[in-house]
């Protein structure tokens, strides 16, 4: 699939804690229907035969909406599934290395906390990047967090596209707005919500209204 950095708009990372009303793929379907535009699987308990079918079923889901599928962290589980990318963080294999494996074409996302780690992240080949946390983020407590002006002079400093991400809720997204980045990624304000598909829908209203130029 070729990459537009508007792929990244509302970007949706999942999270198993909020399974059980709904399975993992009810939940995606609503919120690509709500107008999710980029899906990151996370998966941290799974074997990696789970995890790669999974991520072909997820996969099928995505591909029908024309929207990428990005897996967290595991090259082998996205090679192995198909899917568009991998998204790695500080600690994980290097961008090179997986560019070396994965080669042109295939979508590698780097985690970035500083202009350092971001411009090396673009040096090394990746696609894009995601910077944060932005606020306190339920689902990574002990993430180190960085400031609104943090995240303009880290998407100032490189030409690839930066999604937000860390605890971005409907409240809190629009003072990001001026920030340059490209989209915003959302885990609970998504998956957490009791309407997936609506909460989709407000979110990708908003960061439409705040990536304006």
């Amino acid at each position: 699939m070729k990459f537009d950095p508007k792929m990244l708009r509302l970007y949706a990372v999942t999270d198993r804690a909020w399974v059980g009303r709904q399975s993992l793929l009810e939940q995606i379907e609503d919120a690509l229907r709500g107008g999710v535009t980029l899906v990151q699987l996370r998966e941290k308990a799974l074997s990696k035969e789970e995890f790669v079918e999974e991520a072909k079923a997820v996969l099928a889901l995505c591909r029908r909406c024309g929207v990428p599928l990005i897996i967290n962290d595991r090259l082998d589980v996205a090679l192995e599934s198909g899917a568009d990318g991998v998204h790695v963080g500080i600690e994980d294999a290097p961008v090179a290395e997986i560019r070396r494996q994965a080669g042109p074409g295939f979508l590698i996302g780097a985690t970035a906390k500083t202009v350092e780690q971001a411009q090396a992240a673009q040096a090394a080949g990746a696609d894009y990047l995601g910077v944060g946390a932005v606020f306190p983020s339920p689902t990574k407590q002990n993430a180190i967090r960085i400031t609104a002006g943090q995240l303009r002079e880290i998407c100032g400093s490189v030409s690839v596209p930066a999604v937000a991400i860390g605890g971005i809720t409907a409240e809190n997204a629009p003072s990001l707005k001026g920030c340059g980045m490209a989209g915003i990624a959302v885990v609970s304000a998504i998956f957490g919500a009791a309407d997936i598909e609506k909460a989709a829908a407000g979110l990708r209203s908003l960061a439409d209204a705040i990536t304006a130029p």
